[in-house]
């Protein structure tokens, strides 16, 4: 099946403009990047669990973070009024 792929792919290369190649092989580039990182990571960890240093690899947690709201306050700064009750 990958091999059919890559025939199609090679085809399809032979029809692509300079410019469509220059994107093409950045967009190659970037991915090769992030999979070789990707397997360094793993094997990095897999070396940390065989030699027992750590017990479990624990993947990030990625939360929404809420942005709140401002609200205007009204006369002088609130930087002026912290600054006059330290007094």
């Amino acid at each position: 099946m990958a091999q059919a792929i890559i025939e199609t792919i090679l085809t399809q290369l032979k029809e692509l403009e300079i410019e469509e190649l220059y994107k093409l092989n950045q967009a190659i580039e970037q991915h090769l990047v992030v999979k070789t990182q990707t397997a360094e990571h793993t094997t990095f960890e897999q070396a940390l669990l065989e030699s027992g240093l750590v017990k479990q690899i624990k993947q990030p947690t990625y939360r929404h973070v809420n942005r709140e709201k401002l609200i205007n306050v009204q006369g002088k700064p609130l930087s002026e009024t912290i600054i006059e009750e330290r007094r």
